[in-house]
């Protein structure tokens, strides 16, 4: 059986709803008790749902940019890469001046 990753807990003396992070101990969400229906679930209203869609659309608007941002981090990367590769090469192509010619002898 897989480790639970939250609980929901009713607190004593308030009787709000509690959903805590059990890994990090913080608290994810809170519904106070008459925010609540009988099944102890929260009730949605349409502000709830309206800040619902403005944060998806938030995230849709962003995504274009994030997405370039990735990208040219991305060549950036493929660029670095092939400029060491490119010095390494050249520095293997050096002769080494600490080592003596191959035909040398003590």
């Amino acid at each position: 059986m897989p480790e639970r990753k939250e609980v929901a807990v009713t607190c004593p003396c308030c009787s709000s709803r509690l959903v805590i992070d059990v890994r990090t101990q913080t608290v994810l969400s809170h519904r106070r008790a008459e925010q609540l229906d009988e099944a102890g679930k929260p009730r949605v209203d349409e502000g709830d749902w309206n800040n619902a869609l403005d944060r998806v659309r938030e995230r849709s608007d962003d995504a274009p940019s994030k997405l370039d941002a990735a990208l040219e981090r991305e060549r950036g990367r493929a660029r670095n890469l092939d400029d060491l590769f490119e010095r390494a090469r050249e520095k293997l192509s050096e002769p080494d001046d600490d080592e003596p010619p191959s035909g040398a002898r003590d």
